[in-house]
């Protein structure tokens, strides 16, 4: 970890970047969409574009615009409100950047996901193309959140996340995050007039979240930590991640002639495959199973598939094809994967034999629980199977 200058340059990285926006930089602090601002983002994305770079946009704001709108000076708390506020807000969001890219001869479409969209493998796979499409025809893709229909249970969250899906999704070299703050820093430099600007670390640097600190305004959702959990997630499809301020002038161009400038966080780890990928970046499990030692040591050591005799308990309600996480006894997740059983049958049939599960189902459709080609492995677990 550093806290000099840095080397990672955005040109350095790959051609294909995901940019991602912060409420506070679209909307100028909450005051309705910045017009002014989002031009400037326009014009540097079309000198990237004349760069060779392909971008799509993840860009906060709507709620915030849709506030301005309904005269309302905080945001709301109700789910319905804020629904309300998004779907107005939404409207005048899409309006500014069809208007600002105009002049540069690039046209932009809006893309609104919820996370039941990424977690279904077909949507999934067809957000995908649609996005690669867009691309390939040299459209400027806007993507946000649907917050207009979305709920707790299909909710991203926030925009860190969904940009770092995003970036899983498109396959992209880099995923550049633009806030209000300079970078990470090693304390809150709001509370800290001496910290220090961390240039550059790995994502998964375990130091990093606690150095992340809270949450950000009362505009938007996201703090730093966000953006710290974003770079790590983005890192499984080996994409570097850049936290700079979106107020410095000219920074993504800057950024691309290879001005180093924020926080680069860099993919160290084994890229993971498409589909690893799209198995942890699943926000919402439908149930957990509890293994015993030998279980983990099969599933992270020998490299198998998770057999009923391992499972110590069973959690959640769930049908043959969802996806499950695998714990320890104290509860850390260290795997997840598609089950090949439903809730009611994995609890049937756990910790037997796998010759016995015919005779206690009456049928043995599959001998494993999960098959080690629909699983992947997540963390390391506290217990230390042998």
């Amino acid at each position: 970890m550093t806290s000099g200058s840095h080397q990672l340059a955005v040109t350095q990285a790959g051609n294909r970047l995901v940019v991602k926006v912060g409420s506070s930089l679209v909307t100028n602090d909450g005051q309705g969409v910045d017009h002014n601002a989002v031009a400037q983002w326009a014009r540097q994305i079309a000198e990237l574009r004349h760069l060779g770079k392909e971008i799509v946009m993840v860009s906060s704001g709507a709620i915030a615009e849709g506030m301005v709108r309904l005269g309302w000076t905080r945001r709301p708390t109700e789910m319905h409100e804020l629904q309300a506020a998004a779907a107005v807000g939404q409207m005048g969001l899409a309006q500014a950047y069809e208007n600002a890219f105009a002049p540069h001869n690039l046209r932009t479409a809006q893309i609104l996901l919820t996370h039941e969209d990424l977690a279904d493998r077909v949507r999934y796979l067809n957000a995908r193309s649609t996005l690669f499409a867009l691309l390939r025809f040299g459209v400027v893709p806007i993507v946000n959140e649907n917050d207009t229909v979305s709920t707790d249970e299909i909710k991203v969250g926030d925009n860190d996340t969904l940009a770092a899906l995003v970036t899983n999704l498109v396959e992209a070299d880099t995923l550049i995050i633009l806030t209000d703050q300079s970078g990470l820093y090693n304390r809150d430099p709001r509370q800290h007039p001496h910290a220090q600007l961390i240039a550059q670390a790995a994502a998964d640097e375990p130091s990093l979240e606690s150095m992340a600190g809270g949450a950000g305004s009362h505009i938007g959702k996201g703090g730093m930590l966000t953006k710290v959990l974003a770079a790590q997630r983005a890192a499984r499809s080996g994409a570097n991640t850049v936290i700079a301020s979106g107020r410095e002038m000219n920074v993504l161009v800057r950024l691309a002639q290879g001005e180093s400038i924020g926080t680069t966080l860099t993919a160290k780890q084994p890229v993971w495959s498409a589909r690893q990928q799209w198995m942890a970046d699943h926000l919402r499990l439908r149930g957990r199973l509890t293994l015993d030692d030998g279980a983990i040591k099969a599933l992270l050591v020998d490299g198998k598939s998770l057999l009923p005799v391992g499972v110590k308990a069973v959690e959640g309600l769930f049908e043959k094809g969802d996806l499950v996480a695998c714990v320890d006894r104290a509860g850390q997740e260290c795997a997840r994967g598609l089950i090949n059983y439903s809730s009611g049958d994995t609890r049937r049939i756990m910790g037997q034999p796998s010759h016995k599960i015919m005779d206690i189902l009456g049928e043995a459709d599959e001998s494993e629980l999960i098959h080690r080609d629909n699983l992947v492995i997540m963390n390391r677990p506290q217990t230390n199977p042998t």
